[in-house]
């Protein structure tokens, strides 16, 4: 019987040949093969180890190069924009010198060596984003407090428009903004990151709602306009009776002990971050799923921005892409872009508009580098997402 049939199969022809061999002689002939190997293995780490530091210096040369020229150039983002500001103050003419109109570098040096030698260790976790049971339960917890949540999409979208359209939103802006925030069948509680039912997902920020409030949104937006829910509250309150007034009251009681916590730190975003990170924090940006609650702080989200442009004198109303812009960038950024004249707009890179580290975090404004490519990739993202069924609706209650 043949060991092999194969010819030149040297697995086989080994096995063959070890077989014949006393026990003795074929262990040392087997073990032969695996020495050498082992030999090669430790020469090829020695060689890699060998190499490492030199491959180290290269990166470690290059990345501080790259680090030098990226902190200068937006250094120079944070300066122009200074000036800007400074100029729109004493209403000193723009000029588009005053924007910067090169690219941010970006780094295209060697990668950073792995060190052969070194023990491979388990990949740090992700940091959990919190979810909307989060939120839920920080409010239980922190404010005794169960959100009044909607029996269906459609009463928490009636609720919305009518809180849209009596503070004087367009249909337009809601809807369009609503497409492009929430993916256009986006439900009320819809979270970034959670958008579809994809199997693994998870949460990559706090963002939720028709127009993606922050947790830190919710805590500035109570801070800055508690009063104004507190009283619309009240107002809706007084025309009721029984259960129904006595449970809109104790709302409002919850309302108020909520207000003076975002008001225990000065009106400051960073300081609203930090509340925002909080247990009670995060109970606030419940709000957003209360049926009562949550479309007042998603509609001051974009009627803010509208109130911001108007107070600095522009009476036309802002197109939905422009408004996204306040939305996505800031309203004094948003504004900036707003007054851009048309012909600038294809040489002003979109880097202007951002910090480094929220430039670096948006795939849109680095894929669609000028102006012209970032409006033009908004209104082009609406004008698919309001195709879907849930901004239908939404139209649709704006439309009566």
């Amino acid at each position: 019987m043949r060991l092999y049939s194969i010819p030149g199969c040297c697995g086989c022809w080994l096995a063959a040949l070890l077989l014949s061999l006393p026990l003795e002689l074929a262990i040392e002939s087997a073990t032969i093969g695996s020495v050498a190997s082992a030999a090669d293995t430790r020469s090829t780490l020695a060689a890699a180890v060998d190499e490492t530091p030199r491959k180290l210096q290269e990166y470690i040369a290059a990345r501080q190069k790259y680090d030098d020229d990226a902190n200068a150039y937006w250094s120079s983002i944070a300066d122009k924009r200074r000036v800007r500001i400074t100029k729109r103050r004493d209403n000193q003419e723009i000029l588009i010198d005053d924007y910067v109109l090169t690219q941010p570098p970006a780094y295209s040096g060697p990668p950073k060596p792995i060190d052969p030698s070194a023990p491979i260790g388990e990949a740090s976790p992700r940091k959990y984003v919190p979810v909307a049971a989060d939120f839920l339960q920080s409010a239980m917890q922190e404010f005794n407090f169960a959100p009044r949540q909607p029996q269906s999409e459609i009463e928490y979208k009636r609720s919305y428009a009518e809180v849209a359209l009596a503070a004087g939103l367009t249909k337009q802006q809601a809807v369009r903004i609503y497409g492009f925030e929430a993916g256009g069948n986006g439900k009320y509680d819809v979270q970034a990151g959670l958008e579809y039912p994809t199997p693994g997902a998870r949460a990559i920020s706090t963002a939720i709602g028709y127009n993606q409030l922050l947790a830190a949104n919710s805590v500035e937006l109570l801070a800055e306009k508690g009063d104004h829910f507190i009283s619309t509250l009240q107002a809706k309150a007084a025309g009721l009776s029984g259960e129904a007034r006595e449970a809109l009251l104790r709302k409002v009681a919850v309302l108020e002990t909520m207000l003076d916590f975002s008001r225990s730190v000065p009106d400051d975003w960073s300081e609203h971050e930090k509340l925002a990170a909080t247990p009670k924090g995060l109970g606030i940006h419940a709000l957003n799923l209360e049926l009562d609650v949550g479309p007042l702080l998603q509609t001051h989200k974009l009627l803010d921005s509208v109130v911001f442009a108007r107070t600095k004198g522009y009476g036309a109303a802002l197109s939905a892409a422009e408004l996204e812009m306040m939305n996505l960038t800031g309203d004094g950024n948003g504004f900036d872009i707003v007054l851009m004249p048309l012909e600038w707009r294809d040489q002003v890179p979109t880097s202007n508009f951002f910090r480094q580290d929220g430039y670096e975090r948006n795939p849109v404004a680095i894929r669609n580098n000028v102006i012209s490519k970032l409006l033009a990739a908004t209104d082009a993202k609406m004008d698919e997402e309001v195709k879907l069924q849930g901004a239908n609706d939404m139209a649709a209650l704006f439309s009566r």
